[in-house]
């Protein structure tokens, strides 16, 4: 929620760094051997093939972390654009993928050690053979969730000393076997089937670029330097990987590398034949450094997935439970490590490497046809600095060649892929549909064009459109006199729809002081914190409804209350009339750059009493919304419901008094008392106020300009009346026209 507040302290340097590390690491160091053995001379053009597939991907991920710079990543663009089915499909996948991957390089990591140490490839125990490498790979592996489960970090400093010792090694094995290459030395090519299947083994050597993407918040100027980083660091990876394999392949004799014993890693003997025990040394040094550094990243960043899962509700969000005292997502940590230690434990190691190429195929795949969608459905907000060229050749193309390509991989593993996604897809239908609430741009365009698409699409969009799950009345609280009447009303809403309140409170901090550092301070920056989310929840279950309390820490005030109610999943947000408000839920700002992101309704307090509800209506989904509060009250505490409307001179009674029974019956508000007036229409409603204990008010439709130059409707008539005021305002899109001149 406070992402946007994030420093921009990433250079362009730091960002490529970012890309560059999270790539350059167990792939190069363990798979070369397998890839030459399967491929022959054409191993280069698999891991080069696999960098132009990795590249059109990265054009599209650099268009969309333009646009939508936000964490998340892959998952965050997939779920936007083409809905929580895809989205739970790219979360698993992601998250279950990196999971392997972890397991990859762990077990890439007991070789290194086994190598290191000179071990045994077993040991016996209880009659049993133990092999080395899963030991050493089974114990780093705790070691390594264990330093995330406490909290403890990888600075950014000790990464980039790890990618500049891993390139020097590198580029000094390289330069060494140029030297000693000889084109009589290429093995024979195995074809290019073989080339292909190689790619896929070798693919998981491309994971990570699209992390960049996930800290373009914190990068600067990230209009220029996101691109350049997320290509870059594709170029540069692509560019070494292919000179390692030519050299491996060239510099040591046809058949050498074939011939190897199993328990030797095939770069470290090339190292020690052209060079001798120096490079061979330094080799096992990067190995091991490139092996932990990749596992450390990919078990951080794959808990990270269900955290961000669980908060969009695709997974339950008791996995973002955070620990007491170590600051972290215990849950979704312990979760992941326990998957990754069945992994080491029952997966081959190239086996562990296509399971993680396959899930991130499909998650490429899915990121291409996400930008597509976001294009061609014309989504107000995207607006990106950088495009990709050749539009849509480039995103068709990628998306093309990411699933095609898991064609390729052992049939074996790609059951086991798609029988994740399948599971995914499954778990969205039966699980997470019934309680996620926002559905993609995809969706969204195919509906509101329902009389042009084809009846199929309309269906299938429909089929899978998340219900909304349990309804959620947010109450942003700031002013201790107001809670009662505020959490009493969202109680009231919550009760009638069998839903949860969630009781926020916004500690606003000054920019100077960071967020880290209020979190921890938060009694000495507002002591009311605790007392005023505690009375919340107390009034909020005297009626008998489930109640969540959250203490958000921003530099922001009334703006945060959006993330929130995002972050949260609020049906609709119950918030007091504060210095912002003016006829709307929304800021000045805010009313040119987004629509409001539920349904809102802002309270002038003068004594919560909802005893004769007095709702105005000329139609208008504002109206609406007053009519299913209106509704809710009336259950919960048998008020009486007027309904008033005010004709125009040229509209006869009969005309008027046909209008509003109609938008009564519609509103199921038959019973309730129907008044007419004529005349000027903020008159009208200050008369009938006047024997009303609340009056519920559509926000105004009239747009930002014409407001800001004669005024609003609403403003004039909460200063008029003596009971409170209901302003209602409902989720909808506007166009950017609408939002400057209204819809009059």
């Amino acid at each position: 929620m406070t992402d946007e507040d994030l420093a921009k302290d990433l250079g362009p340097l730091a960002a490529l760094t970012i890309g560059v590390g999270t790539m350059i690491g167990a792939g190069i160091f363990v798979l070369p051997g397998d890839a030459i053995s399967q491929a022959g001379s054409l191993a280069g053009g698999a891991f080069v093939l696999g960098g132009v597939i990795a590249l059109f991907t990265a054009l599209s991920a650099s268009e969309l972390g333009t646009a939508m710079p936000r964490s998340g990543g892959a998952y965050f663009y997939v779920n936007r654009a083409l809905g929580p089915l895809f989205g739970s499909v790219a979360g698993w996948s992601n998250w279950l993928g990196l999971a392997f991957a972890s397991a990859f390089y762990m077990v890439g990591f007991g070789e290194y050690i086994r190598n290191i140490f000179g071990l045994a490839t077993g040991y016996a125990l209880l009659g049993v053979t133990i092999p080395t490498v899963k030991t050493m790979a089974f114990g780093g592996a705790a070691l390594f969730i264990t330093v995330n489960y406490v909290g403890a970090k990888e600075t950014g400093r000790l990464q980039n000393v790890i990618v500049v010792i891993l390139l020097g090694i590198l580029t000094v094995f390289t330069a060494l076997g140029i030297m000693n290459a000889q084109p009589a030395n290429l093995p024979e090519s195995k074809g290019v089937d073989a080339m292909l299947s190689t790619t896929g083994l070798i693919f998981v050597s491309y994971l990570g670029f699209v992390q960049i993407t996930s800290v373009a918040e914190e990068i600067k100027d990230p209009d220029k330097n996101l691109p350049r980083a997320v290509i870059g660091s594709v170029l540069i990876v692509t560019t070494v990987y292919a000179l390692v394999l030519v050299v491996m392949s060239a510099a040591v004799p046809d058949g050498f590398i074939a011939g190897l014993d199993p328990d030797k890693i095939a770069v470290v003997e090339v190292g020690r034949q052209i060079q001798g025990g120096v490079v061979a040394g330094a080799l096992l040094l990067g190995g091991l450094l490139a092996t932990a550094s990749s596992a450390n990243a990919s078990i951080l960043a794959s808990s990270r997935i269900n955290f961000a899962m669980g908060r969009d509700r695709i997974v339950t969000p008791d996995l973002n439970e955070i620990h007491e005292r170590f600051g972290t997502p215990y849950r979704a940590i312990g979760i992941t490590g326990a998957l990754i230690l069945v992994f080491i434990l029952v997966a081959p190691i190239n086996t562990l490497a296509e399971l993680g190429s396959v899930l991130h195929l499909v998650i490429y795949g899915l990121l291409n046809l996400a930008l597509i969608v976001m294009r061609e459905a014309n989504v107000e907000d995207y607006d990106p600095s950088f495009t990709v060229p050749f539009y849509p050749f480039t995103p068709i193309l990628g998306a093309l060649l990411s699933f095609a390509l898991i064609i390729y991989i052992s049939p074996f593993v790609r059951w086991l892929g798609l029988g994740v996604v399948a599971f995914a897809a499954g778990w969205y239908l039966l699980y997470a549909r019934s309680r996620t609430t926002q559905a993609g741009e995809l969706a969204d365009w195919i509906l509101s064009r329902s009389d042009e698409m084809p009846d199929s699409a309309v269906a299938a969009a429909e089929s899978v459109a998340p219900d909304g799950g349990q309804y959620r009345v947010m109450v942003p609280l700031a002013n201790p006199k107001h809670e009662k009447d505020l959490i009493t009303l969202a109680s009231a809403l919550a009760k009638q729809n069998d839903g949860t309140v969630i009781a926020t409170h916004i500690v606003t901090v000054p920019d100077q002081t960071t967020l880290e550092h209020a979190r921890d301070n938060v009694d000495a920056l507002d002591g009311t914190n605790d007392e005023l989310l505690a009375a919340a929840r107390e009034d909020a279950e005297t009626f008998g409804v489930d109640v969540e309390t959250h203490t958000i820490i921003s530099h922001r005030a009334f703006e945060e209350v959006f993330d929130a109610a995002r972050t949260y999943n609020a049906d609709v947000c119950v918030m007091g009339w504060g210095p912002h408000s003016h006829g709307r839920a929304e800021s000045r700002v805010d009313e040119l750059t987004s629509d409001v992101p539920c349904d809102f309704l802002v309270l002038k307090d003068r004594g919560f009493d909802p005893d004769h509800l007095l709702v105005p209506t000329a139609g208008g989904p504002d109206s609406d919304l007053s009519a299913a509060v209106a509704r809710d009250l009336r259950s919960e505490y048998g008020s009486t419901v007027e309904l008033l409307y005010v004709r125009d001179d040229d509209e006869s009674r009969d005309d008027a008094g046909e209008f509003l029974a109609d938008w009564a019956v519609d509103h199921d508000l038959k019973d309730a008392e129907f008044t007419i007036e004529e005349g000027d229409v903020e008159e009208a409603i200050e008369r009938r106020a006047r024997d009303a204990t609340m009056l519920l008010v559509g926000a105004t439709e009239r747009g930002l300009i014409s407001r800001l130059v004669g005024g609003t409707l609403v403003m004039d008539v909460v200063d008029d009346v003596d009971c409170s005021v209901l302003l209602a305002e409902k989720k909808r899109r506007r166009t950017l026209k609408e939002r400057l001149f209204g819809n009059e």
